[in-house]
C-alpha cells in the first residue's frame, strides 16, 4: 500500500501544480536540471485534470499548497526558510504563505478539551469562545479561568491530523529519494533530512506538551530581557492536545502604521527584534524558530511579545561561537578570520586554499558593506555565502540552517517595520558582548573549569582507565582477550594532560 499510495500522492500532487500554474515557477526558482524536469512534467500534465483547482485570487504557488492541505501548507512554511535548498526568490514567495485554514467547530474543540483533560469545560472555564485563530495544526479559543478569572489562550489540536500528516510525509520522504536519484547534485542540499526535520517538527507540533515545555524554558531564560515578554503555559489545564497559556494584547508587528499612530518608535522597534534574536540564539542557544508576524505583536507599553513555540532552534556552545566568530568576521570586514573559522570548525573540505576563499569571501561581502543602510542585508549575504561555499565543497551544515533561515526571517520582519533599518548597527553591540565574553581568557577559564568538572565526576574510574589504557598498549595481542574495564573514550595522555589542567583550570576561574 506504501508504494502505490506515495505514487498517487506524487501525481495529485504534479497535477495540482499543472493545473494551477505553479509548476514552471517552482522548477526556474530552483534551476531544476532537465531530468527532474521532465519528472515533474510526467507526473503532472497528463493528469492535469485530476488536480485540485483551488483558490484563483491566490498566487500559482500558495494556490497550489493550500489547495493540497495542511501538510503542505506546513511544508511551504518550512521550506519558506531554506532558500538554500529552494532558491531564494521561491522562499520570498513561500514566506508570504498564509498559514490558516477553515476552523473546525467548537463543540469538537471543546470534546477535544473534555476528553484530554477529564473534567467538562464548564468546571475549568468561565468563559470559551469561538476560535480566534486558526492554522494548519491547531487553533486557538480565548477563555477565561473559573478558579482565578485570569484570561488565556487555549490552543487545541485538530482532530485526525495526525493520521493526514503521516500519509503525505511518508510521500514526501518518496519525492526526497526520487529527487537525489533523477539529480545527483542536489545531495549536498540533503532533500531527505530535510523532509525528516520537517517531520520532527510536524510530529512535536502536534504534542502541546511539547509546546508548552518550550514556552516555559523560552520565558525562564526570558524573564530578564527587558521588553520581551512570553506568554506562560499553565500545566493543570494543559495535555497532548490543549495548551493553555496567558492571553496576551498587541497590535499586529507586520502594520507599521497602526504602530507609529498608537505613539510606539518603530525604529527602536525594529532594531530590538534583531537584538532579542541574537541574544537568545547566542546567549542560550534556545531561540523561537518561527518569528514571522504572526506570532510577534507590540503590547502598549511597547514589549515585544511572542506566541506560538511549536518551532524551537538549540545549538550547541560550541557552534554558538562558531556562528558568532563568523557573524563578527563580516561585521568587521575581516574575511581572513571568516576563512579560517570555517576551516577550523572543519565546514570547508582542508585540501581547499584558504586565501582563496577568503577573497571569495570578501566579494560577498565588500558589495553589501558598500551599500546604503536600507539596502544592506542578511539575507543577500546568505544567499552570496551559499554560493560560495558550495563551489568549495563545503556541504549543508544542518545545525547553522534554522539559525541562519530565522535571522532572515527575523531581517524580514524589522524591515517591514522600519525599511531604514541597519542590520549590521543593530547586529553589532550583541555579537560584540558576546565575542567579549565567551572568546578570550575569561572563557578559556571557564572552559578549563567545567572540563575539571567533568574530569571530577569520573574521577572514582580514572586510575583503572589510565592503568587498562597503558596495559593494552603494553600488551596489544591480549587487549582484545580481556575485558577489566571500559576502553576509555579518550587516550591516556589526554586523561593525564587533564588532570595536570585542574589546578590551572580552578587557579584562572578564580582569578
Amino acid at each position: 500500500m506504501r508504494g502505490p499510495h506515495n505514487i498517487l500522492r506524487l501525481i495529485r500532487t504534479g497535477a495540482t501544480f499543472e493545473r494551477t500554474g505553479a509548476m514552471g515557477a517552482v522548477l526556474d526558482a530552483m534551476e531544476a536540471p532537465p531530468r527532474l524536469r521532465a519528472a515533474a512534467r510526467i507526473m503532472g500534465w497528463p493528469f492535469r485534470w485530476l488536480g485540485y483547482k483551488g483558490d484563483p485570487n491566490l498566487p500559482p504557488i500558495t494556490r497550489a499548497i493550500t489547495a493540497l492541505g495542511p501538510a503542505y501548507i506546513k511544508f511551504g512554511q518550512i521550506l519558506s526558510t531554506r532558500a538554500d535548498v529552494v532558491g531564494p526568490e521561491m522562499a520570498d514567495q513561500l514566506r508570504m504563505l498564509q498559514d490558516r485554514l477553515p476552523p473546525f467547530p467548537t463543540d469538537v474543540a471543546m470534546e477535544i478539551v473534555e476528553g484530554d483533560l477529564g473534567r467538562p469545560v464548564d468546571e475549568m472555564f468561565v468563559e470559551f469562545s469561538d476560535p480566534v485563530a486558526a492554522a494548519s495544526i491547531a487553533q486557538v479559543h480565548r477563555a477565561r479561568l473559573r478558579d482565578s478569572g485570569q484570561e488565556v489562550a487555549v490552543k487545541v489540536v485538530r482532530p485526525g491530523i495526525g493520521a493526514a500528516f503521516r500519509r503525505d510525509i511518508d510521500a514526501f520522504h518518496f519525492a526526497a529519494r526520487l529527487i537525489e536519484f533523477l539529480s545527483p547534485s542536489t545531495r549536498r542540499l540533503r532533500p531527505r533530512d530535510v523532509v525528516s526535520h520537517f517531520e520532527s517538527v510536524v510530529t512535536g507540533e502536534q504534542d502541546m506538551r511539547l509546546e508548552s515545555a518550550s514556552a516555559s524554558e523560552f520565558a525562564e531564560n526570558t524573564k530578564d530581557d527587558d521588553g520581551f515578554r512570553v506568554p506562560r503555559p499553565h500545566w493543570s489545564v494543559s495535555s497532548r492536545r490543549v495548551m493553555t497559556a496567558d492571553w496576551a494584547e498587541g497590535l499586529p508587528m507586520g502594520d507599521p502604521a497602526e504602530l507609529a499612530a498608537a505613539g510606539h518608535d518603530v525604529s527602536q522597534i525594529a532594531t530590538r527584534v534583531i537584538q532579542l534574536f541574537l541574544q537568545h540564539a547566542l546567549r542560550d542557544g534556545f531561540f523561537h524558530a518561527d518569528m514571522h508576524h504572526g506570532n510577534l505583536k507590540v503590547a502598549s507599553n511597547g514589549d515585544i511579545i511572542a506566541y506560538d513555540f511549536g518551532i524551537m532552534g538549540e545549538i550547541d556552545e560550541y557552534t554558538r561561537r562558531v556562528y558568532a566568530e563568523i557573524l563578527f568576521g563580516f561585521i568587521q570586514r575581516d574575511y581572513r578570520r571568516v576563512a579560517r573559522v570555517h576551516f577550523e570548525a572543519g565546514y570547508v573540505p582542508r585540501d581547499r586554499d584558504e586565501a582563496a576563499f577568503a577573497r571569495a569571501l570578501r566579494a560577498v561581502g565588500e558589495p553589501i558593506f558598500g551599500a546604503d543602510a536600507s539596502r544592506i542585508s542578511m539575507a543577500n549575504l546568505l544567499a552570496y555565502l551559499f554560493e560560495v561555499t558550495e563551489r568549495f565543497g563545503m556541504r549543508t551544515q544542518t545545525q547553522l540552517i534554522l539559525l541562519q533561515r530565522t535571522m532572515v526571517v527575523v531581517e524580514g520582519v524589522a524591515r517591514s517595520v522600519d525599511p531604514q533599518l541597519n542590520i549590521w548597527d543593530a547586529a553589532k553591540p550583541v555579537v560584540s558582548d558576546y565575542i567579549r565574553s565567551n572568546i578570550g581568557p575569561q572563557a578559556l577559564a571557564r572552559d578549563l573549569a567545567k572540563t575539571a568538572q567533568t574530569v571530577g565526576r569520573f574521577g572514582p574510574l580514572l586510575p583503572q582507565m589510565v592503568e587498562q589504557a597503558l596495559w593494552d598498549r603494553a600488551h596489544p595481542e591480549e587487549a582484545q582477550l580481556k575485558l577489566v574495564v571500559p576502553k576509555p573514550m579518550v587516550p591516556s595522555w589526554l586523561i593525564a594532560a587533564a588532570f595536570a589542567g585542574i589546578g590551572l583550570a580552578i587557579g584562572l576561574a578564580l582569578s
